[in-house]
């Protein structure tokens, strides 16, 4: 919600005025002065709301603040409507239609002059630098998956969402820290240690009583097996208790070396690693506790002690040391949360699976007795992921060793096609991931569409390279940048001007996937337009323009997949050519 009146209605863009920001301007002017003029009664004003229209021929952005606003004003909402486009001025010309349609929608459509300077402005920027961070420290925590098995798809798709954040973050001036929460501690690394000491001696012909909630993937058999070999027989005769601690620090520490080496090859990689084992070897949990004890927010209850979280808005108090005097995985989580505050950031983004969804209010009620602001802290919630091959499912279960790897999923369809895939859908709805779908050389295949929107431009480039043009040495100069006179030309600048905003818009609502859309939408017009329409001619004068203007696209679309993580190559399968045109 916007508040503050009329001064709330003005944003910074990326570029000297972007579209959206451009007619807020605009709006806002006009309202005050029909507020002044006595027209309108109030300047406790609505949200502005800015979106394309359904249809395209209702133009480049709509607005439905005069219905919003009748209510309130006792007024038909196109008399509202028609009060503001009477006093909206339009000094620049960026308008060329501007409408009221009906109920009372007000329309826009932007003029070619605002386009040019757009495109202009585009081109003359070195750096899109969006300063929404000034400066603010950041961390994001995410990926953090226990150590006792290799990372499946679920958690590929967490730790992508987690590393795009990141970077949309620091693309908008962010001092950003990603940190691995490790979680090595407590009764699951018990059971790994438990898992492999037994897997252990039946390499020895032992038969054992496998527990059921132990860990029981080929994984688990491949770590006995090593240890076998590096150590020999050394567990068969030492204490049980003293081998299954000692084989639950050597199990987690092994996994989370091959965890580390997987984010790697996913082109993930972290400032910080925070072990929960260490928080509670340093008595920081301890100390958490005793604070919130000393505040009357700790009691005992049927030998277990508990934080009052119900006087913090949770549904029911919870448990901090258990019954048998251990440590609820709760209570390291608030040990944890109050050491990140304490490092003085101004935001926390947490990446979780949505099964934690329960976690978030508890969380924020310890947050608010420890005395932080509990806005501080955002949680983006990660839906699962169903991998299918050619549409039939391929089942996973991790317990079982049943689950399908992350890193089986980068051998197979690679580090690009993983991390677009895993992008395309909301964060808190379900994935589905075609493992041959992410394989193709075509259309059908999304990230092969976008980078063969680049790959395309690339050989636009060569092709006038070999006619004596080097598009590296044109410059505005040389542009009469009016030849671009085509409805295509001008949606495809409209597009690229929307950049900034899809980025800006993803940051504040933490969704990357907006990134994703725009790429697709962006590569399919530059598609269109190529299929349509030559770009190198006879004509110079729109040859240069044309080659000015897909340069443009091409940066855009090379940024949008660096911010993605995902490369923008020059050459792809030439024998796709048919196909992409197919499409259109």
């Amino acid at each position: 919600m916007f508040a503050g009146g009329l001064a709330a209605w003005s944003s910074e863009g990326w570029f000297k005025g972007e579209m959206k920001s451009h007619l807020r301007d605009l709006l806002a002017q006009a309202i005050e002065k029909t507020a002044k003029g006595g027209e309108l009664n109030t300047t406790d004003l609505p949200p502005l709301l800015l979106e394309p229209p359904k249809q395209k021929e209702f133009g480049d952005l709509a607005t439905n603040v005069a219905l919003i606003w009748a209510k309130q004003q006792r007024k038909s909402p196109r008399a509202i409507a028609e009060a503001i486009l009477k006093n909206l001025e339009d000094p620049e010309g960026i308008l060329a239609r501007m409408e009221i349609a009906g109920p009372g929608f007000l329309n826009f459509s932007f003029s070619a002059k605002f386009c040019y300077r757009r495109l202009k402005e585009i081109e003359n920027e070195k750096a899109l630098g969006l300063e929404l961070g000034r400066g603010e420290k950041v961390q994001v925590e995410f990926a953090s998956v226990n150590p006792t098995g290799p990372l499946h798809v679920g958690h590929g798709r967490v730790a992508v969402i987690g590393d795009v954040l990141a970077r949309l973050l620091e693309a908008v001036g962010y001092d950003v820290e990603r940190e691995y929460y490790v979680n090595d501690a407590g009764r699951q690394m018990e059971k790994l240690g438990l898992s492999l000491y037994l897997r252990y001696r039946e390499l020895y012909g032992e038969k054992t009583d496998f527990p059921e909630e132990g860990y029981r993937g080929d994984y688990v058999k491949d770590l006995a097996a090593g240890i076998n070999q590096r150590w020999g027989k050394r567990f068969l005769s030492e204490e049980r208790e003293t081998a299954v601690d000692f084989l639950s620090c050597y199990g987690g520490e092994t996994l989370l070396t091959g965890i580390r080496a997987d984010l790697e090859k996913f082109g993930i990689t972290f400032d910080s690693y925070v072990s929960e084992k260490g928080l509670r070897e340093r008595g920081e949990v301890e100390k958490t506790i005793e604070l919130l004890r000393s505040r009357g927010l700790i009691y005992s209850e049927e030998g277990a002690q508990w934080f009052k979280a119900t006087a913090y808005g949770d549904e029911k108090d919870r448990t901090v040391v258990k019954s048998d005097g251990e440590l609820t995985y709760f209570a390291s989580d608030i040990a944890y949360h109050r050491n990140k505050y304490e490092r003085g950031y101004r935001k926390l983004v947490n990446i979780w699976g949505a099964d934690h969804h329960g976690y978030v209010p508890r969380l924020k009620a310890a947050i608010r007795a420890l005395g932080y602001d509990p806005d501080l802290l955002q949680v983006v919630l990660v839906q699962m992921v169903h991998l299918t091959r050619g549409g039939e499912p391929v089942r996973m279960g991790k317990r079982m060793g049943e689950f399908v790897s992350l890193r089986e999923v980068l051998e197979e369809v690679g580090r690009d096609a993983a991390r677009f895939f895993f992008l395309m859908r909301r964060s808190d709805s379900h994935l589905d991931f075609d493992l041959e779908l992410a394989k193709k050389e075509s259309s059908e295949n999304p990230v092969f569409y976008v980078q063969y929107a680049h790959a395309r431009i690339a050989s636009i480039f060569e092709q006038a390279r070999q006619g004596g043009l080097r598009v590296e040495d044109l410059t505005l100069r040389d542009v009469e940048i009016e030849r671009l006179v085509l409805a295509e030309e001008t949606d495809l600048i409209k597009r690229i001007v929307q950049f900034p905003e899809v980025v800006e818009e993803s940051v504040k609502e933490l969704e990357p996937h907006r990134v994703i859309f725009y790429l697709l939408e962006l590569a399919g017009d530059f598609h269109r337009y190529y299929n349509r329409f030559r770009v190198i001619s006879d004509d110079l004068a729109l040859t240069r323009a044309r080659l000015l203007l897909v340069r443009n696209v091409q940066k855009i679309i090379r940024k949008g997949l660096l911010l993605l993580g995902i490369q923008a190559p020059s050459k792809m399968a030439a024998r796709n050519e048919q196909t992409i045109a197919l499409r259109q």
